[in-house]
């Protein structure tokens, strides 16, 4: 690419450069700031983009807060999924903010992070809700562009959906695997964009999987996506319903299921 062309998403980017702003930095003068000790985050951790999980465990009284996290712009909570610490974030929605946490994130010690997101259906597989292990996403927005260089797809690390796609056992709710799109402007779902989605075999609509999949290619990280069906883009009126407390039930059963999958693979956590 050069200085001619057309956006600037795709100039002056040199992928193989280490960038001068750097979490760990950030998370150091949190700390000095704030009077936070340096203690490592939980092994697995989870982005909730809806805050319904967050909200779920914090008024249940299951949810701790972690001390350690020296993060300006979000609360990380901690809780126990059958003997393993999840730390949890919530309400981190849209690619340049689930990037942000999830680079700070593995800076503290995550080893392995999970998304779930909820999506608008682009191509029925089922009937909402339901969940999707997102193995690729279309790159319609702008962080993605930041780690790697222009391309259609952010595909998914292939060893964590080897693992999981069809072996899934615990959650009542449908699991498939399937592409999404990525999208920066949900306001802007129009209907030559859906068609091209459509076009393309995408399941559903998101606004984190992209970057955070180009982010876990650039670095090397364990990074899953999974998309909450539960819309149709309030096209058709009594959308997102995610089922019994906001899906988070569901969520956390999912989040249970992925785990266990994972630690029978790899002997960690």
């Amino acid at each position: 690419m050069t200085d001619d062309d057309p956006s600037p998403l795709v100039r002056a980017k040199a992928y193989d450069q280490h960038s001068v702003f750097r979490p760990e930095n950030l998370l150091r003068e949190g700390r000095r700031q704030r009077g936070r000790p340096d203690c490592a985050v939980p092994a697995v951790c989870l982005l909730d983009p809806d805050g319904d999980i967050v909200r779920h465990l914090t008024s249940a009284g299951r949810a701790t807060e972690h001390l350690g996290w020296a993060c300006y712009h979000t609360t990380l909570w901690t809780f126990d999924v059958d003997g393993t610490e999840v730390g949890v974030i919530g309400c981190a929605v849209g690619a340049p903010f689930a990037v942000l946490v999830a680079e700070q994130l593995h800076a503290s010690g995550c080893e392995l992070l999970i998304s779930i997101t909820s999506s608008g259906s682009i191509t029925a597989v089922a009937d909402p809700p339901y969940f999707v292990i997102i193995d690729r996403a279309l790159r319609d927005e702008g962080t993605s562009h930041h780690y790697l260089p222009p391309a259609d797809w952010s595909p998914a690390p292939a060893h964590l959906v080897a693992r999981l796609a069809g072996r899934l056992n615990g959650p009542a709710q449908q699991v498939v695997t399937g592409a999404t799109w990525t999208t920066d402007a949900p306001y802007r779902e129009t209907p030559t964009a859906i068609a091209h989605a459509e076009q393309l075999g995408i399941v559903a609509v998101e606004m984190e999987a992209a970057a955070l999949y180009a982010y876990a290619t650039a670095r090397g990280r364990d990074v899953i996506c999974f998309a909450h069906v539960t819309n149709t883009m309030a096209s058709d009126g009594d959308d997102f319903e995610k089922g019994e407390a906001d899906g988070a039930h569901d969520a956390l059963d999912l989040v249970a299921a992925t785990i266990q999958r994972i630690r029978t693979a790899t002997s960690k956590w």
